[in-house]
């Protein structure tokens, strides 16, 4: 944003500009002679708006003259080159459509445009523009509302025409004018005021002067100015203070607050402590029981255990015993098969006396192919019976090897025997006439093999029951283990169990110990900080002493302090360059005379304001030489 002083100055040098091609090109176009002659009457009613309100040293109402009519010229000035929109009613101009605008481009003023729709007697858009040019004037914010608007020229071709004052430069030239209202303080009342049905008729008489009244006017706007900018400079005095103030009334509420935190951080940490206490007091209580519980169980759990490994040494002495005995079973059933075996042999050798026998029977070939086919099928059965056996044998343990050895012995005698019965089919053809003496032997042979196979499947019948028996004892015997490891397994982990409660009874010792320093530094921590707020509010106390100081040299410096006139300088005072639009004018915020840019580039801070301001070199020299003279 533009100061005001270099907004008041940049405008009348620019509207001089202005005002040379404004009558440059009037004869050529109309509508340039149009925006000249408003921006004359904008000048004017701006400056007796502004001349008429400090003579008349209160707050404006809405019935005051010059303010009215500085209304008026706005609204022309805002009408010209408004572009004629249609609608069902007709053809309408409305200025209500360009200050929407200002909502989209500045939030701040959609409170002036919604309390303007919120007004019960407007019923016009003409109406709800002037009411919002009204609030616009009172906040002070219409110079940066309009100057907003004029940098949208993409949206105003919307609503101007491309010769309107609004898209043109004697729009710019007229928000710098509008910068000068901020001074004046006005209280309208909009809502009982009818704005619908006014007419805005320009009341020239009131610009009417004479010789007398343009010297005097001159005269009093040169004392006008100089009121202005000793105004403003006050003014930003007063608000680097008020800023200064500020900032340290919220560190000392920033520090209230932190000692406040603390002493309730403090407080809580004190109860924390003693829960922490008693829960170590209840923790240890429970850690003496739980050792006391523990060691009975471990106890009772090693009677236990002693007892159990006893049971078990008797248990495996008797399974020891049965082992043995099952052993002797198995010789003795060893003696059998080789008992077996000799029946077998002798059985080989009848065999080799029926072979002789069979050599005559060879007329009853065909009968004894009848009992060779039931031979066969015998046989057959023989083979399914010692094959069961064979399957039986291998599902018994180590123990059982020799009974599948003799088992195998059975089955190579098996085959040599159906190797001689294909013999005895070859020496049948030759036998037979002796057939049925054939018969009768072979018949006895059926019955007595039938017979011992019976007793030899009922004594394996008997030795695979006590094989089973043995088998379930072997597997008691296991659960039993089992159980024992079981018990042992959860005995261990209650053992680690209460290892790791130990451990966690240490660690909270340490979190005790740590806590206890904690709340050592704790402490020192809030006695530093009460030492810092004791040192603050002396701090606290000097900076309001030196406020005060201060206010006083601000007094004097109202009271003493020349400000020179932007008028009475026409070139520098150091270099005696002349001013132009490159070399501006600077005023020495020490002195208050008006320098370039030159002779005034130095920043320092004065009794008036705490932040560096502009002054000159001569000033600068000066007060450098005071502060090394007064270092204190």
């Amino acid at each position: 944003m533009y100061s005001p002083q270099s907004l008041h100055r940049w405008g009348i040098s620019h509207s001089e500009s202005m005002e040379r091609l404004a009558y440059s090109q009037a004869l050529r176009d109309p509508m340039a002679m149009e925006r000249a002659n408003l921006l004359n009457m904008a000048k004017l009613s701006i400056k007796g708006l502004i001349e008429s309100a400090l003579s008349f040293g209160r707050t404006l109402d809405s019935d005051y003259p010059p303010l009215q009519q500085f209304f008026v010229v706005m609204e022309h000035c805002l009408k010209h080159g408004l572009r004629v929109k249609k609608s069902f009613l007709g053809f309408n101009k409305s200025l209500w459509g360009p200050l929407e605008l200002v909502d989209k481009l500045c939030p701040e003023a959609g409170e002036i445009s919604a309390s303007v729709r919120d007004l019960p007697g407007l019923k016009t858009p003409l109406g709800r523009a002037r009411a919002w040019l009204r609030l616009a004037l009172m906040q002070k914010r219409l110079a940066d509302y309009l100057r907003l608007l004029i940098t949208r020229k993409d949206l105003l071709s919307d609503f101007y025409e491309n010769s309107a004052v609004m898209l043109e430069e004697e729009g710019a030239v007229i928000v710098g004018l509008l910068v000068g209202l901020n001074v004046i303080d006005a209280n309208l009342c909009v809502k009982g005021e009818d704005l619908d049905t006014q007419v805005g008729v320009i009341d020239f008489s009131m610009y009417l002067k004479n010789d007398m009244d343009d010297f005097r006017s001159e005269e009093r706007n040169g004392q006008i100015a100089a009121i202005l900018d000793q105004k403003n400079y006050v003014e930003e005095l007063n608000r680097q203070l008020n800023s200064s103030v500020h900032c340290l009334q919220g560190r000392v509420e920033n520090l209230e607050n932190s000692n406040s935190n603390l002493i309730e951080e403090l407080a809580i940490a004190k109860n924390n402590i003693i829960k922490l206490q008693e829960e170590n007091h209840q923790l240890r209580t429970e850690n003496s029981l739980i050792l006391m519980n523990t060691q009975q169980h471990l106890e009772v759990k090693q009677v236990d255990v002693d007892v159990e490994r006893d049971t078990y040494k008797h248990s495996r002495q008797g399974l020891d015993q049965m082992y043995n005995e099952a052993r002797k079973q198995l010789k003795e059933e060893c003696q059998l098969r080789q008992d077996v075996e000799n029946e077998l042999v002798v059985q080989v050798s009848m065999k080799q006396e029926m072979e002789l026998a069979m050599k005559l029977l060879e007329k009853d070939i065909h009968e004894k192919q009848d009992t060779l086919i039931g031979l066969r099928h015998q046989l057959d059965e023989v083979k399914a019976i010692n094959v069961e056996m064979y399957t039986k044998m291998q599902s018994s343990d180590d123990g059982m090897k020799q009974k599948n050895d003799m088992i195998t012995r059975l089955e190579e005698k098996t085959n040599q025997i159906t190797a001689t019965m294909k013999q005895l089919e070859q020496r049948l053809q030759e036998a037979d006439g002796h057939r049925w003496t054939a018969e009768e032997g072979a018949r006895k042979f059926k019955q007595d093999f039938a017979n011992k196979a019976d007793s030899l499947q009922r004594q394996i019948t008997h030795k695979e029951k006590q094989m089973q028996q043995l088998e379930t004892d072997l597997k008691i015997e296991k659960e039993w283990r089992q159980t024992l490891q079981n018990d042992l397994e959860r005995e261990r982990d209650a053992v680690s169990q209460l290892s790791a409660e130990a451990l966690q009874i240490n660690g909270l010792k340490k979190e005790f110990h740590r806590l206890q320093g904690e709340n050592i530094q704790l402490k020192n921590i809030c006695e530093e900080q009460e030492q810092a707020l004791a040192e603050l509010g002396c701090k606290l106390s000097e900076s309001k002493l030196k406020i005060e100081d201060i206010k006083e040299a601000n007094k004097a410096l109202q009271g003493g302090q020349v400000w020179l006139k932007d008028k009475e300088a026409t070139q520098c005072k150091l270099c005696e360059k002349e001013f132009s639009i490159s070399r501006r004018k600077h005023h020495c915020r020490n002195c208050g005379e008006i320098f370039c840019n030159s002779c005034s580039d130095n920043e320092l801070p004065l009794p008036a304001s705490p932040k560096p301001v502009r002054v000159c070199d001569t000033c600068h020299a000066l007060l450098l030489q005071r502060c090394s003279s007064n270092p204190t």
